[in-house]
């Protein structure tokens, strides 16, 4: 979905990695967990902190400062799951985005949306679906769909079979 598809305003929830400020939209969002335990499974990406159990289901963690080659996570007071749903393949996967603190809930209107940075061939940038801004601060508006690849999703899937 690029920026020219969003045609009506929209409430997005903002949430902090290091300095950098990220939005990703409130329908795909299930629920905001604190940090809980979380079960690393053998042989996965360090970005892949784990599973969690989610009254009863197993909800694969993913590290979103790690998935965007920063450092990882450090657990504080604000360090939260947000629980987001994916469309992978026609479905819907739900995975738990490790991140630094929420922020807050906001909408923005069509045109208060830039498109991505062109940053080049070599750099994708497709799960980026617009540049907002919310004050004098620029927000980094994910596609959730596209944030996670094909074989991250399968990756996050056979982690589940594993645990359960």
């Amino acid at each position: 979905m690029a920026v020219a598809a969003i045609a009506e305003t929209r409430q997005y929830l903002t949430f902090k990695l290091a300095e950098e400020v990220f939005a990703v939209d409130v329908a795909k969002v299930r629920e905001i967990l604190e940090l809980t335990t979380i079960t690393k499974i053998p042989r996965t990406p360090d970005y892949m902190r784990g599973v969690i159990n989610l009254r009863g289901s197993v909800v694969p963690v993913m590290d979103m400062r790690l998935k965007f080659g920063m450092e990882e996570t450090e657990q504080t007071v604000n360090t939260c799951i947000i629980v987001v749903e994916v469309l992978h393949e026609d479905e819907i996967v739900v995975i738990g985005a490790l991140a630094d603190s929420v922020q807050e809930v906001f909408e923005l209107e069509p045109d208060q949306i830039e498109p991505p940075p062109n940053i080049g061939a070599k750099l994708n940038t497709e799960f980026i679906l617009g540049m907002g801004k919310n004050g004098g601060q620029f927000i980094m508006i994910l596609n959730i769909d596209r944030t996670f690849s094909s074989a991250e999703l399968d990756l996050a899937g056979e982690a589940i079979q594993e645990a359960a």
